[in-house]
């Protein structure tokens, strides 16, 4: 296979330690003008993104609908995963400036009800990712661990819907944290080990991660949609989700509300919680 974006070293690297730890995937000044557009509306609606415009945004704002279709980005995805590819969920990450917030240790896969293993995350940066500010850390290899045990925190300080943490002990003198700048991207896979730190700096960091699937792979708990982004889907497993037109379009603004609403009961199965709106609820979408 002829490799669209990345090399043979990198695509050997992400199967055998489950990431990539970076790739240029838009311009400094792109991601600069991405995070403007987001402080912007925030500006205009009077505080930080909160609840379930967190989660799948990228079907209410156009800027980041293009970020999730960006085919710098989908270059990279087909090199790992084949030409025909959905766009499953988009989450922004979030640290305010001098704030607690955290990421514990953990599998994306956990909670997911997905088919298979067959996901990728491209964590995009929209400002600079560093030691500093809480960048990501990675445990190589582990994602040849395959499912491992959790447990539910709801700690309120942790950007996970659950406060999801892993039931083994993470050697973190293994971890590699993976610093990015405006415009750079990671890839990492949904069984791959990983959490943040707190963000003690000055300067809020802002990632925005698009979790990509083969159209082979399904959703074991219900109802669930996707946007088509590459190629062709002859499994038709999810509802198609359109593409904005306009900034918060009424008629997908309604239609937002309504999927993140369905998905939140499949990331929240087994708790009373029923919305990433619900005022229990803890994590990256509060």
């Amino acid at each position: 296979m002829t490799l669209k974006a990345l090399t043979q070293a990198q695509v050997d690297q992400y199967w055998r330690d489950g990431f990539v730890p970076k790739i240029r995937v838009m311009s400094r000044s792109d991601a600069e003008r991405a995070r403007a557009k987001l402080e912007d509306y925030e500006r205009r609606t009077g505080g930080p993104l909160r609840g379930n415009l967190r989660h799948k945004a990228h079907l209410l704002f156009p800027f980041l609908s293009e970020i999730v279709r960006n085919n710098q980005v989908l270059d990279a995805i087909e090199d790992l995963y084949g030409p025909n590819l959905l766009c499953w969920t988009s989450n922004f990450f979030i640290k305010e400036a001098r704030n607690p917030a955290f990421v514990s240790w953990h599998q994306d896969a956990t909670y997911w009800g997905l088919s298979a293993p067959d996901v990728v995350s491209a964590w995009v940066a929209l400002t600079p990712s560093t030691l500093e500010n809480g960048a990501m850390g990675v445990i190589p290899g582990s994602h040849s661990l395959e499912q491992l045990p959790h447990r539910d925190t709801f700690d309120h300080n942790n950007l996970l819907t659950r406060g999801q943490e892993v039931m083994v002990e993470v050697d973190e003198s293994k971890a590699m944290y993976l610093e990015l700048e405006p415009g750079e991207a990671s890839l990492h896979h949904v069984l791959l080990v990983h959490g943040s730190p707190p963000n003690p700096s000055a300067e809020r960091r802002i990632g925005f991660a698009i979790r990509y699937i083969p159209t082979s792979v399904r959703q074991l708990h219900g109802e669930d949609g996707a946007t088509l982004v590459r190629g062709a889907d002859t499994f038709g497993h999810f509802q198609h989700e359109p593409i904005p037109r306009i900034e918060m379009e009424p008629e997908l603004v309604a239609l937002h509300k309504e999927i993140t609403e369905r998905n939140a009961q499949i990331l929240y199965r087994g708790t009373q919680i029923k919305s990433y709106d619900d005022p229990t609820a803890r994590g990256a979408y509060r």
